[in-house]
């Protein structure tokens, strides 16, 4: 199992602390939010992990890792950073933001899918806004699921009261019959596609969501892998407060 830590976002949103640091290089207690993620990971015996970074890429100084350099960051969003590490897409791989901390039992529970494409979704979602007013629930990225459970749409702000609402947690796992499925599909766009694309204004600036709606438009199997347990997204300083009380 290898995993792909997309840490290539400048984190802008989190104010002064991410002067001069990557957003996964900010502390939460005693470890950064990398370190964290790194820790549960090695614990669980995956030790081959892919840090995707961006600006300040400097500062990525833990030893062990394999670090691929977004150069053209500033022309990407989540989507195009990840391919940067294409070559890595292969085998069975998790694909994991890089401002996430979750516990182990999530993490038993990804693993334990044998799904080829499978998302990590959160049924209770909602409770983690409440008096989350810097990062309102309309931010959050949804996914809409039919009466069995099958995914129809991923995006942020989903409102249906028909279907299931969700909340995609930034994490893939994919084998490598669903790396290759993710590739060829990429590879494609990459040289047919021009425009807008889904949600984003374009291929390059599309989130991970946009290529995941692009999967199941057309028709490959992508699956929700329903969890349950503790995680927390860190995208303000409320959000890092919330996070220090989650994982002391």
């Amino acid at each position: 199992m290898r995993v792909i830590i997309i840490g290539a976002g400048t984190g802008q949103r989190i104010g002064s602390a991410t002067k001069q640091i990557p957003k996964c290089l900010i502390q939460v207690n005693s470890k950064t939010i990398l370190e964290n993620q790194i820790s549960l990971f090695t614990k669980n015996n995956i030790t081959d992990i892919i840090v995707i970074t961006g600006p300040y890429s400097e500062k990525f100084t833990l030893n062990n890792l394999t670090y691929v350099h977004d150069t053209d960051f500033s022309k990407h969003d989540i989507l195009g950073s990840l391919m940067e590490a294409q070559d890595f897409i292969n085998d069975d791989v998790l694909v994991v933001y890089s401002d996430i901390l979750f516990d182990q039992s999530i993490l038993n529970q990804i693993l334990d899918f044998d799904g080829d494409i499978g998302i990590a979704v959160d049924l209770d979602w909602t409770q983690a806004y409440e008096d989350r007013t810097e990062h309102p629930k309309s931010e959050a990225e949804n996914v809409m699921l039919d009466d069995e459970f099958n995914l129809i749409k991923i995006q942020k702000n989903i409102e249906n009261k028909n279907n299931t609402i969700g909340e995609f947690l930034g994490i893939i796992k994919l084998t490598s019959k669903g790396c290759t499925i993710l590739n060829d599909k990429f590879n494609k766009l990459k040289n047919t596609h021009s425009g807008i694309f889904h949600t984003a204004p374009s291929l390059n600036k599309a989130y991970l969501t946009d290529m995941i709606q692009e999967l199941l438009d057309t028709n490959a199997q992508v699956q929700p892998i329903l969890i349950k347990g503790k995680w927390c997204e860190i995208d303000t300083m409320q959000d890092l407060n919330r996070a220090g009380t989650l994982f002391p």
